[in-house]
This record gives structure tokens, sequence and C-alpha cells, in this order.
């Protein structure tokens, strides 16, 4: 058993050695690649107009709960930067260009561009958008599977906050008696 191990740290320093330009993407990668690279690019352009939509939704915000649900959307508006960005490098990281052209973007992305007319408009308008977002990335991550961990666990974290945002603005609604 462990001469075998030891076999196949033999290949596994052998493979290392070649295509090293390829970086982080070696020969024991088991996901397409090309397929990989489309989705996570369809993912980022989901969060550049989820931040679009926050970022429009704090500006917009107002009326006698304005505040807070303001604060709620930068916060949810910064966070999914954050996602942009993961899923920007990532995709470097995979040997892939990420897409950040405004041209598309909206055909690309899960989630649909709503403003919203009314405070309670724009929590639905984000609630929906962050429920495409879980359900699409789910199928997301059940497709990787074990192909590709790295981005699969980078999925589930970014899977996790929307969930959490979703959690948010469904309270938003609650409080307010908007349901």
């Amino acid at each position: 058993m462990a001469g075998e191990f030891l076999s196949d740290i033999q290949r596994i320093r052998s493979r290392a050695r070649q295509h090293i330009e390829r970086g982080a993407v070696t020969e024991g990668y088991q996901g397409d690649l090309d397929t990989i690279i489309r989705v996570l690019n369809d993912v980022l352009a989901t969060e550049i107009v989820c931040v679009l939509r926050y970022k429009r939704h704090f500006y917009m915000a107002s009326g006698i709960n304005a505040q807070s649900v303001a604060q709620e959307f930068l916060q949810h508006a910064n966070e999914e930067q954050l996602h942009a960005d993961q899923v920007a490098a990532r995709i470097v990281q995979l040997g892939g260009a990420p897409n950040f052209s405004p041209e598309g973007l909206a055909t690309r992305s899960h989630s649909e561009y709503v403003e919203g007319e009314t405070l309670v408009d724009m929590i639905r308008e984000d609630l929906v958008a962050e429920r495409v977002a879980i359900d699409s990335y789910g199928e997301i991550i059940r497709y990787i599977g074990d192909k590709d961990p790295t981005t699969r666990r980078m999925l589930e974290g970014i899977l996790a906050m929307e969930e959490e945002h979703a959690d948010d603005l469904a309270s938003l609604l609650e409080t307010m008696g908007a349901q």
C-alpha cells in the first residue's frame, strides 16, 4: 500500500515538471477547462449585475426605513464585489480571461437587473436575484463535483453568502410587513 502511494508521488513529481506554463492547472486537473471558465464568466457577470443593482438601490433608497435598508444594500454590494474579484482571480488561475465587458453583461448574468420603484420593490428584486444565484450556483457546484475542488469550494463559500443575503432580505421584508 505505501509502495503504491510512493510510486504515485514519483509520477506526480514527474508530471509537475511538464507544462509548467499552465501554473495551477496540472495534468491531474479533471474539469473541462473551457466549460468551467465559461461558467465562471457567467458567475462573474451575475456578481457584477448584483453589485450594480445593489449600488443603485443604495443610492435610491428612500422612506422611513431607508437608512438601515440602504446600509444593508451597501454591505451586500461590497460582498458581491468581493465575490466578483474571487471569481475573476480563479478564471485567471485556470488560464482564462475574466470577461468584464459591459457588452452582453445582462445576457451573461443569471440574475436580472431590475431597479424597483419602492424600497419594498427593491428588496424583493434583490431577494429574487439572490434566489436565482442560490439555485444556479448550487447547480454549478453539483456539476463541478470533485473535478475541480478549488473552484467548488470557492463557489460554496459564495453560495453561503448568497444564502445569508437572501435571509437578510427576507427578514427586511418581514420587518416591513411586506411579505
